[in-house]
């Protein structure tokens, strides 16, 4: 049985190199004859899940312009275009963070599909859920919730409290937009103290779209400028999250604890 010491080492390793590691694993398994060193594919790659049905790109700029952001405001190594794929694409391992949209709803996914999502998010993946209808009780809504009941029929989406580190995993933020700000909190399923599924309401992907001209793809209601900006905000806190898991809940108390212990350091 693994120690509770060696469980958090575990946990705190990089979620990119977790992904890294098992993409070039099973390549091997798959009859390739070399593993490449990292390169180019070592940037992380947002990922968007395609489905059968309803509307998986309602936002089809969305991720590219987060990614874009994420490079100009982080020092993540991002890839500008972002992954269109399904879940059952060999690719799957790859992605640390998936991204699922939608403003109608959708078939259920095969079984196949459902059981690779869920090793994919045991295994330290993170699913960010998109409501592009932007209202509870809606089609979308409703088939993300038979999702997740499939997924983790012991783990029901549940509101997140202000204290989590996807408040405060790069920017401090208190309560959730997107495109509009109809719902001010988010979902998520946790397993093991990790999120491993969150669902926003507020159509963060309505945010961050722009075209090839320059041009906001939708208004944003009711903050104007101010609400994009704090839904980019959250868009760089998921990635962080993704990649860092809970580093942050223990490095926040740092700057205080510095603070404190500053008069036993001499000039």
């Amino acid at each position: 049985m693994i120690g509770r010491s060696q469980g958090k080492a575990r946990e705190s390793l990089s979620r990119r190199a977790f992904f890294g590691a098992l993409a070039g694993g099973a390549a091997l398994l798959a009859g390739g004859a070399t593993a490449s060193a990292f390169g180019p594919s070592s940037k992380v790659r947002l990922c968007q899940l395609k489905y059968g049905g309803g509307n998986p790109v309602p936002r089809a700029t969305a991720l590219k312009r987060l990614a874009w952001e994420i490079e100009k405001r982080t020092s993540i190594d991002v890839a500008l275009e972002p992954a269109l794929i399904d879940v059952s694409d060999k690719a799957l391992f790859s992605h640390p963070l998936l991204y699922l949209s939608g403003d109608r709803a959708f078939p259920p996914l095969p079984s196949k599909d459902i059981e690779r999502l869920r090793r994919h998010l045991v295994f330290g993946g993170l699913l960010v859920i998109d409501s592009a209808e932007s209202r509870l009780g809606g089609g979308f809504d409703r088939s993300v919730r038979r999702l997740v009941g499939r997924l983790f029929g012991d783990k029901q989406l549940t509101k997140v409290k202000p204290s989590h580190t996807l408040f405060k995993s790069f920017y401090l933020l208190k309560t959730p937009v997107g495109r509009v700000a109809t719902v001010p909190y988010l979902e998520t399923v946790q397993r093991d103290g990790r999120a491993v599924v969150v669902y926003s309401h507020n159509d963060l992907g309505g945010a961050w779209a722009r075209d090839n001209f320059g041009q906001w793809e939708h208004g944003v209601h009711p903050g104007g400028a101010r609400q994009r900006e704090l839904a980019f905000r959250w868009g760089v806190n998921l990635v962080m999250y993704a990649l860092c898991v809970d580093y942050k809940a223990d490095q926040v108390h740092i700057p205080f604890i510095l603070k404190r212990r500053r008069w036993q350091v001499r000039p």
